[in-house]
């Protein structure tokens, strides 16, 4: 009979009277951790060194209070006989004897807790990055707990359940006409890859070819057009099709990137043949958007395909004040949008709405197998509409991904995430309004969303030589972790562009990021003495 040792390390089935107490594990971590994250600084290079105990479980750890380490272990050694073998190379490699589950989440909890980027916190600005509210947090623990895999009716129906609830209510979080389907899928790369999937079969229908069974090799490339605020993940899905993120054709009437419509309106009079209309709703350096409504005419005009890369400029739609900005995105053929962004559940997060949400299956539909859902199977579920997720979108075996988003907008509501969204839309105001008083900062674009463009631009320092300072305060600031932010380069200069979508922040924290800059500027660039 095994011994206790051998069922700790051994087969996890030996270990399934550790479920529990793993679990309370986490959750006694987890109140602590949420509640320092205010007070936190965002990152702490220091604590790098800690990321060397992941890959060396038989390198010396804390140790427990009987003198030992998590999970038996005794310092310098490994479980059972005390060797290094017995755990894990020194060198990092895979344990051939593993150190049990409450070690091995000890160890995990201890090091993430601390040498983790505390980018779920209030003060963490860079990037596009929400956080996790409390109800998506415990969604996500939910699904985690269930396991569901969301492919088909059949291998969960709460989870094909979920997922239609949650993409109708998003739907009507935004304001989107019935006809709008779509697909939860794992970032706004996947929405703007599975939106242009749909667009490149629609385009080689125009020319007769079926790319599910035939692919691209008999086809010209396809024409996508785009002002110079496309994003790199529009490009990177482009890639991913075979299509090449330098497919994209940009008309940009100047070095910020607003979109040149006389120029597409030209270059689509010139094409022959259909062609893809990229607009963007919710620019990364200052929050601007296209003229949707411009660019909805022009693709009626020319019978182009008008995809929306909306990844977090969506969330727009929840306010009157910001409304209009999207005005004409209920005439687009695809719509990408980011749920880890401003909706604010947990990594991974996206979704994609189409006006013919039966163009998903046609793209995204899988050959024939006996064992898996499909006519004429047991399985098949023979009801209408999309309940089977994995012929909607780029993924097959699926996570429940839907449990977070289902429980931030049960928890919340209409009213409470459009309540969110307009403190956030006042901080950036706020934040906008205390550039404006610094003599030593410059704000460099209106405001009209999330995210606030500025520059330090004292006036003793030469404005060629701004640039560099920018780029020194932008890796200060990263260095200086209390505040994360970094930079841009915005109509041709270095600059800052800080981006508030995390449910956490308050004023406290826009006024602390004012600080912290002026700080560190006052340390780069000091200002000469009176008469020195």
């Amino acid at each position: 009979m095994p011994g206790a040792e051998e069922e700790r390390v051994g087969d996890p089935l030996h270990d399934r009277d550790s479920a529990a107490a793993v679990l309370r594990q986490v959750y006694a971590a987890a109140g602590p951790y949420l509640d320092s994250l205010a007070d936190r600084p965002v990152h702490d290079a220091a604590t790098e060194a800690l990321l060397a105990e992941l890959s060396k479980l038989g390198a010396p750890d804390q140790p427990t209070a009987d003198g030992g380490l998590p999970g038996g272990t005794t310092p310098g050694g490994g479980p059972g006989d005390g060797g290094p073998a017995d755990g894990a190379g020194l060198e990092g490699g895979l344990p051939e004897r593993g150190v049990g589950s409450v070690a091995a989440v000890d160890r995990l909890l201890r090091i993430g807790t601390t040498a983790a980027t505390h980018s779920s916190g209030p003060r963490f600005f860079h990037f596009v990055i929400g956080g996790a509210t409390p109800a998506a947090l415990a969604g996500d623990w939910t699904a985690a707990l269930l396991d569901q895999n969301a492919a088909f009716r059949a291998s969960s129906p709460l989870a094909a359940e979920l997922e239609a609830v949650a993409l109708r209510w998003l739907r009507e979080l935004f304001g989107l006409p019935d006809r709008y389907g779509g697909a939860l899928v794992a970032s706004a790369t996947f929405a703007n890859f599975t939106s242009l999937a749909v667009a490149t079969h629609w385009w080689a229908e125009q020319h007769g070819v079926d790319v599910a069974a035939d692919g691209l090799v008999t086809l010209p490339r396809m024409p996508v057009l785009s002002g110079g605020y496309v994003h790199a993940s529009a490009r990177k899905a482009l890639q991913m099709l075979g299509h090449g993120r330098d497919t994209v054709e940009v008309y940009a009437r100047d070095r910020v990137g607003r979109v040149d419509l006389p120029a597409i309106e030209r270059r689509l009079a010139e094409l022959d043949g259909p062609a893809v209309l990229i607009a963007n709703a919710g620019e990364v350096n200052a929050g601007d958007f296209d003229p949707i409504e411009a660019l909805a005419d022009l693709a009626e005009r020319y019978g182009a395909w008008l995809h929306v890369d909306a990844a977090f400029g969506i969330f727009a739609a929840l306010s009157p004040r910001t409304a209009g900005l999207l005005r004409g995105i209920e005439r687009a053929d695809s719509i990408a949008c980011d749920g880890h962004k401003w909706l604010n559940v947990p990594y991974e997060s996206g979704f994609a709405f189409l006006r013919e949400p039966a163009r998903l299956p046609v793209a995204f539909g899988m050959p024939g197998t006996a064992y898996l859902p499909g006519p004429g199977s047991p399985l098949w579920s023979g009801q209408p509409g999309p309940v089977d997720y994995a012929l909607y979108g780029p993924e097959s075996s699926r996570r429940a991904r839907s449990m977070p988003i289902w429980a931030t907008l049960a928890a919340y509501g209409r009213e409470g995430h459009r309540a969110m969204v307009e403190r956030q839309l006042d901080l950036a105001q706020r934040l906008a309004r205390l550039v404006d008083e610094a003599p030593d900062l410059e704000r460099l674009a209106e405001v009209p969303l999330c995210i606030v463009c500025f520059r330090a631009a004292p006036g003793h320092v030469p404005p060629d030589e701004l640039d560099d300072l920018n780029r020194r305060l932008g890796a200060a600031l990263l260095d200086d972790g209390r505040v994360f932010v970094g930079t841009t380069v915005y109509d041709g200069r270095v600059a800052l562009r800080p981006a508030i979508v995390n449910w956490r922040t308050t004023e406290a924290e826009i006024d602390l990021l004012v600080e912290v800059v002026r700080e560190l500027l006052a340390q780069l660039a000091p200002a000469p003495r009176p008469g020195g």
